[in-house]
């Protein structure tokens, strides 16, 4: 049984990885997909591979750091299907130079506008669609860094996925009373093309012990399915093999009382 038939659902960064298989559960379930991202055969891969396996998809390219965009890319799904039930907020992007030694303020901006920016034009766009249907889900990508500040991810990336977690947070502090929900989920290491921004290369086992991308994707396919009573507010999930636990695990024990 198909749970979301008649559903609309708006998966930015749909080309691969976490968008992608967001986007391949939820039509499974039955919702009309709508996918987003800056290169278009990305995107049409996806849509016929929702296709093939008997589901609805339309390609809506667009660059979402520009609010313009983003406000154009949900008229232009409004005026052709009538309404957003879902939106996924799911692009983002990370840099190779991301540590303060490193980091200027191209990079800074780059990070910020394709993670942050980029989600609040989303929000904007969709917010008087849904008010107007009286209903609506967002769910928004952030991090295991929007919860935890560390150096890996870079002071950039840490900053606009912390302001996505607030903001989802806000968007129910609001728009509750209006049947609006918003849930943010915050992955671990998740073995998807973003690893390759990754200044130190991850090998291909410690990708394997990774969450993969479908993991997340079925993640959001479960949050989506929820009735609309329920609103699942922040969601942290992480692999079992923890690299930063098993980094923390290797280190030398200091004794209690001993010197170290």
């Amino acid at each position: 049984m198909q749970h979301l038939n008649g559903k609309i659902a708006w998966v930015t960064g749909a080309g691969s990885g976490i968008g992608k298989a967001a986007a391949i559960a939820l039509a499974r379930e039955g919702a009309t997909v709508v996918l987003t991202g800056r290169r278009k055969q990305p995107l049409e891969d996806v849509a016929r591979s929702v296709k093939a396996d008997g589901g609805s998809a339309f390609v809506q390219t667009g660059d979402l750091t520009r609010a313009a965009t983003a406000s154009r890319v949900a008229k232009a799904i409004h005026a052709r299907l009538g309404r957003i039930d879902i939106l996924v907020n799911n692009a983002g992007v990370n840099i190779l130079k991301r540590n303060w030694r490193q980091l200027d303020a191209a990079g800074a901006s780059e990070v910020l506008e394709g993670n942050l920016s980029s989600a609040f034009y989303c929000v904007l766009a969709v917010l008087p669609i849904m008010r107007s249907q009286g209903e609506g889900l967002l769910i928004h990508t952030a991090s295991w860094a929007g919860r935890f500040v560390g150096p890996m991810a870079g002071p950039a990336y840490v900053a606009a996925k912390h302001g996505v977690v607030a903001m989802s947070h806000s968007i129910n502090c609001e728009e509750c009373v209006n049947g609006i929900r918003s849930s943010v989920v915050c992955p671990g290491e998740v073995a998807t093309p973003i690893l390759e921004q990754r200044p130190v290369p991850v090998s291909q086992e410690d990708r394997a012990r990774m969450l993969q991308a479908e993991d997340v994707g079925d993640l959001i396919r479960y949050i989506a399915l929820l009735p609309a009573h329920v609103c699942l507010n922040e969601v942290l999930v992480t692999p079992t093999w923890n690299r930063g636990y098993v980094a923390a695990l290797r280190q030398p024990q200091v004794k209690i009382g001993s010197r170290p």
